[in-house]
């Protein structure tokens, strides 16, 4: 129990972090710099961010995901020691285009050609 909690806390902490280190990602969306550049748009965090923890292989698992510029990080806090390690960053704008990828049948596709035919 006590190093679930220790999990916790730390999954907080890097949230608090992340946060602190933007302040314009907290402010009032009225409060924040208009952004003029793609760069910009790209660099800037968004308030939306969202943390989510769990457990994988006997390690805090720290999933960050910035709705805004589709990228997930994952992070594995080990649990004696502490320590984070950044394991995938990923930007899944273009994942979410794709309609079908690793289905069982029925594809969606092929259900979609059936509810068609019922019409």
């Amino acid at each position: 129990m006590r190093v679930a909690v220790i999990g916790a806390l730390l999954a907080l902490g890097v949230v608090l972090v992340v946060s602190a280190g933007f302040p314009a990602a907290i402010a009032a969306p009225e409060a924040r710099p208009a952004r003029t550049s793609a760069a910009n748009d790209r660099a800037g965090p968004s308030s939306d961010l969202i943390a989510l923890s769990s457990e994988v292989d006997g390690r805090q698992q720290v999933t960050l995901i910035d709705p805004r510029t589709r990228v997930i990080a994952v992070y594995h806090v080990d649990r004696t020691t502490g320590g984070l390690a950044l394991k995938s960053v990923r930007n899944i704008q273009w994942d979410l285009l794709i309609e079908e990828f690793n289905a069982a049948n029925p594809t969606p596709r092929e259900v979609r050609a059936m509810t068609e035919q019922s019409r």
